[in-house]
């Protein structure tokens, strides 16, 4: 495994456990055209991070979990938009952060995407 297909493990991880200990920056970031609550969409989409996590841990289900990344990195990208639009006004760091996310999705969804062809 290469190195970014590594860090997936410990990010899809880290970024689940994040959405139930501190839901609250991600229900910010959650597009008001959703339908429901977002702190639903928070906890769905950090029970989906701990399952990619889980399912790239182990070789048995890392190509399935790869394509499954890959997919879900996909699905919350709009979210990462939303995020910079909505700080469009912030200090300048933040822009920086909320920007740079948005390019930071390309080579994950690869690294995810060529675990996925094993």
């Amino acid at each position: 495994m290469k190195l970014l297909e590594k860090l997936l493990i410990p990010l899809f991880a880290g970024a689940g456990a994040l959405h139930f200990v501190k839901p609250e920056p991600f229900d910010g970031i959650v597009p008001d055209s959703l339908p429901g609550s977002p702190r639903a969409y928070t906890y769905a989409s950090g029970l989906a991070e701990l399952a990619a996590a889980t399912l790239l841990a182990n070789k048995n289900t890392r190509s399935v979990g790869g394509k499954f990344a890959a997919a879900l990195l996909t699905a919350v990208w709009p979210a990462n938009f939303n995020m910079a639009w909505q700080w469009r006004d912030e200090p300048w760091q933040k822009q920086i952060v909320s920007i740079g996310r948005l390019p930071l999705q390309i080579p994950l969804i690869k690294a995810a995407l060529s675990l996925g062809d094993r």
